[in-house]
């Protein structure tokens, strides 16, 4: 195989969970860049309803983000390396599941002090997901679902090659609070926006006017 040692690196998305009480906290990196990405972004506006009455924004859209990710781990077994010899794709299969479980210490606790007489037990609080999608796509989101199809086995019915399609909302500023981690997460992001579409604007307004002028 012929190699290109001048080949830019490809940078890998990934979803990390962060968790102040779990500093091992989630993270995911995709094996395999997911090849289609869907956005759906829904705008939220207040007004314009009457005569004279302009429609504002009463917020940044609401975006969801919709993807494939491919798990494999036949390299790793042709290699006899651990642990997809003795797991196959588990433990990746349950890094992504575990965003959206209580964690069990919590779940015991809790139940601890329902039999002791707690008349009301707060849910525990999960942990912030950020998306990166790039450095220019760093988004917190929320998993709102996912599929997992598993499709390939090893003799102990180890999951060795699955495709998981995953769908995340991404959490803003009026879902977070602007002065929290999450919500100056999202503030980048959008700070960022503004910047590519401000070169784009002087870059369409270059090609204009020598579109007119020529």
């Amino acid at each position: 195989m012929t190699s290109f040692p001048n080949s830019p690196r490809l940078l890998k998305g990934a979803l990390v969970g962060l968790d102040p009480a779990n500093p091992l906290a989630s993270i995911i990196v995709f094996q395999y860049n997911p090849e289609t990405v869907t956005r759906t972004l829904t705008p939220q506006t207040a007004g314009g309803q009457g005569e004279g009455d302009p429609p504002r924004l009463a917020g940044p859209p609401q975006e969801t983000i919709r993807f494939d990710a491919v798990f494999d781990a036949t390299d790793q077994l042709e290699q006899g390396k651990a642990p997809a010899t003795v797991m196959g794709l588990h433990p990746q299969l349950a890094a992504l599941e575990m965003m959206i479980y209580p964690k069990t210490a919590r779940v015991i606790a809790n139940e601890v002090l329902l039999q002791a007489g707690m008349i009301e037990v707060i849910p525990p609080e999960a942990p912030l997901t950020v998306l990166v999608w790039g450095a220019l796509r760093v988004v917190p989101v929320r998993v709102t679902s996912f599929s997992i199809t598993e499709e390939m086995f090893d003799p102990n019915l180890n999951p060795i090659h699955a495709k998981v399609s995953l769908e995340v909302r991404v959490l803003n500023y009026r879902d977070l609070g602007l002065a929290s981690p999450g919500g100056a997460i999202f503030m980048t992001h959008q700070a960022l926006k503004e910047v590519m579409a401000t070169s784009n604007t002087i870059s369409g307004a270059v090609s204009l006017s020598a579109t007119v002028g020529g």
